[in-house]
């Protein structure tokens, strides 16, 4: 049988997901050069876009290697 700390954990993760993929699906309206809007696209240099990728997964790589290498060898 569940337990109520599962139940819960479920519960909340079905909400979450729920909740958050209708931002997911949400159409963007096509830009026509007549419509001014507030907010402008800034292209990035790719140099910065492959370092700030590479420093997230680095940074992901070291949750793992401490929630799961490290914890498993300190008991």
């Amino acid at each position: 049988m569940f337990s109520k700390k599962m139940l819960w954990g479920s519960l909340i993760a079905l909400v979450l997901f729920t909740g958050t993929s209708g931002v997911a699906l949400a159409e963007i309206p096509a830009h026509s050069p007549e419509q001014n809007s507030q907010f402008q696209r800034i292209e990035q240099p790719l140099g910065l876009k492959v370092g700030v990728a590479i420093v997230g997964f680095a940074l992901i790589g070291l949750e793992l290697w401490w929630f799961l290498i490290y914890k498993s060898s300190e008991s």
